[in-house]
């Protein structure tokens, strides 16, 4: 059974604008044509927590709309996701993953690496290290840019060890999104502790992106 959330996107398209937003994502996705203004506040009725169904009923859902075409209702499944932050378990990094592995491109992927892995790793620290590990030894660029960049925002509360290890696993990769992923948590980290990051930068031959994105907050101070 469909998702209401579809037909009111559906009655609210816009197919020029549409147009521009697959251009824009390079083709990869459909879109309705929804400005982001627009799209969230169609979409607030089903996200008041009065109107949130149970946790198994709204992953279902999830997942659903994650197979569909159209991006907006990516964006809406990731955000409903989002609402159940607190009621996370340890098995439902299941669907993390298949929200990472799937229909995958750097808008969702960082939205579901900073706030519900950054969330279940914060709940769970027991399982950084195998679910990491196991994320970069597959060499797909997407779960490797989420080991990368759950830590965002933990601050003072970033595993430095584990940071370490996974940015130098990966710094000789060749792909932009990694580059520019490592590049940003060292960057976000400086906000937190400029020393290291510098001594870090020195210490260890990073790619020309990933080193000046780093110091970029550094060099302004």
């Amino acid at each position: 059974m469909q998702h209401p959330i579809t037909s009111v996107f559906e009655e609210n398209s816009n197919p020029k604008i549409a147009e521009g937003q697959k251009a824009y994502m390079k083709n990869r996705f459909d879109f309705f044509g929804l400005k982001t203004p627009l799209r969230r506040e169609l979409q607030k009725p089903f996200l008041l927590k009065g109107n949130l169904p149970n946790k198994t009923d709204a992953f279902e859902i999830v997942l659903k709309l994650w197979d569909a075409p159209q991006r907006e209702l990516h964006y809406f499944a990731q955000e409903l996701f989002f609402k159940y932050k607190q009621q996370l378990e340890v098995s439902d990094i299941s669907v993390i993953e298949c929200l990472i592995g799937h229909n995958a491109w750097w808008d969702t992927v960082d939205f579901i690496a900073t706030k519900p892995l950054a969330v279940y790793f914060k709940k769970f620290p027991d399982q950084r290290e195998n679910i990491v590990q196991k994320w970069l030894s597959t060499g797909d660029i997407w779960f490797q840019r989420s080991a990368l960049l759950f830590q965002l925002k933990y601050k003072t509360e970033i595993d430095l060890e584990l940071m370490s290890s996974t940015i130098l696993t990966l710094k000789d990769s060749k792909e932009f999104f990694i580059k520019k992923a490592i590049g940003w948590i060292l960057r976000e980290y400086s906000r937190t502790d400029a020393q290291w990051v510098l001594n870090f930068v020195n210490q260890n031959e990073l790619q020309a992106l990933s080193k000046r994105e780093a110091i970029r907050l550094i060099q302004t101070q």
